[in-house]
């Protein structure tokens, strides 16, 4: 690529930022036009177009099977009944409503992808704000937020830390003893936060009326078999991976997505053609033109030299090379889509280690997992750096997105400036406790 084509790919892809950022367009069409300039100018084509739907392929269908089994799992009536009793536990006190969303959304997001959790508690947290009378945008925000710090419980909780522990051979044991009680950490962070940032929701209260009565369910079995698809989505997440057919979780999704549609199908609740109907499919092309986008940066080749400069900068200074890369790969994941991010910093952090020789060479291939312990810390703080630092702007991670495709549907569009009100001093405070967890594993280890 030519000084001129770097220049250019830079300042597109600015340029996509600054429109979003200052809601000029839709950022769905800012994103695609930002491609779209791309493909005229070179910058992208066939082949880069490729590179990124490999990239995404994974991501979009975890989103696209969660989206699927929300939708379906919206018609048994369950939400309604979670959300009356969700409502009786808050006591018409915004204080009690805004913890117990963290309570909610958290244990959830340890099983299923953030997005998948956005998606299923949104009827959820969307009726309750209403029944409180406060507006459903900063709790909905708020989900995104709780959603990705707790993806940071388990291994399939966020794509992003998927990508990297499945990237380096970690189990899900070893996920449990080295970064779950970092992702707890970073959940809890976000409590003291709620009175400064939600102070009007926090203030809230609202006398409750007695006479509403539990919700019934309608169709029981239909009920019981579509929770029954989430049971087996939930454990194939779990154990997919060890299974001698090794199914992981993109392709669990597709399966439970699969499973949901023949379970409407048999109980004929409504066509399959409204289902499909209702997916996000904006969000999906968004994510996938985000995708194309920095696939056009990575072939700027700026992202890939800095293995040669952490190199020269630090060599065998893991330490600061994991606090950089913690707030390298958090800053880049507030503006792009975190996975993408994650991935092409993989690559740079792998080369990295081979050029110190910490791995051999045949560390670069796919399947190496005899990583040093020494070198563990780096990746965990990339675990980080992507997970939280896409907390920060409303394009920094699916879940967000999502979040934002949601409040449109009901009638509230969420800003990236709003966003940012909330996102960014969780942010920073989430990543500072993060460098600490960091700095105490390089302590464990040494």
């Amino acid at each position: 690529m030519s000084d001129l084509q770097i220049y250019l790919t830079l300042g597109i892809f600015a340029s996509v930022i600054l429109v979003i950022a200052f809601d000029v367009i839709d950022m769905m069409i800012a994103a695609l036009l930002g491609v779209s300039v791309m493909f005229v100018l070179g910058i992208l084509g066939e082949k880069e177009i490729l590179s990124a739907a490999r990239t995404a392929g994974g991501p979009l269908a975890l989103l696209f099977g969660g989206m699927v089994v929300a939708r379906v799992l919206s018609k048994t009536g369950i939400f309604e009944r979670v959300g009356f009793l969700f409502l009786r536990a808050t006591r018409g006190s915004g204080k009690r409503y805004l913890i117990l969303l963290v309570l909610l959304v958290a244990p959830v997001c340890a099983f299923l992808p953030n997005a998948t959790t956005v998606i299923l508690l949104a009827p959820v947290i969307i009726r309750v704000a209403q029944a409180l009378e406060v507006d459903f945008v900063g709790p909905m925000v708020m989900t995104a937020i709780i959603s990705n710090a707790a993806g940071l419980l388990t291994l399939v909780g966020d794509p992003a830390t998927f990508l990297v522990g499945s990237s380096i051979g970690m189990t899900f044991g070893q996920y449990l003893r080295q970064v779950s009680f970092g992702g707890l950490l970073a959940v809890l962070a976000i409590v003291p936060l709620l009175p400064r940032l939600m102070g009007d929701v926090w203030r809230r209260n609202l006398p409750l009326s007695e006479e509403v009565t539990l919700p019934t369910i309608e169709r029981p079995w239909f009920a019981l078999f579509a929770f029954v698809v989430l049971l087996i989505m939930v454990v194939l997440f779990l154990v997919g991976e060890d299974l001698p057919t090794r199914i992981v979780p993109p392709a669990v999704s597709i399966i439970a997505a699969t499973l949901a549609l023949l379970v409407v199908a048999g109980a004929r609740v409504e066509p399959v053609e409204n289902i499909i109907r209702d997916i996000d499919w904006k969000t999906l092309v968004f994510l996938l033109a985000i995708f194309c986008l920095v696939e056009g940066i990575t072939r700027t080749g700026l992202l890939q030299g800095l293995s040669l400069k952490l190199d020269g900068w630090f060599g065998r200074g893991f330490l600061v090379v994991a606090l950089v890369m913690l707030a390298g790969v958090g800053a880049l994941s507030s503006l792009l889509a975190n996975i993408p991010v994650v991935a092409v910093s993989l690559l740079m952090i792998k080369g990295y280690l081979v050029m110190v020789e910490a791995v051999p060479e045949g560390a670069l291939a796919a399947g190496f997992t005899d990583w040093p312990a020494a070198t563990i810390p780096v990746f965990i703080a990339m675990m980080f750096g992507g997970t939280l630092g896409g907390n920060a702007t409303l394009i920094g991670a699916s879940a967000n997105i999502v979040a934002a495709g949601i409040c449109a549907n009901h009638g509230r569009r969420i800003t990236f400036a709003r966003f940012l009100h909330f996102g960014l001093p969780i942010t920073l405070c989430q990543l500072a406790i993060a460098a600490l967890y960091v700095l105490v594993l390089f302590w464990i280890k040494s």
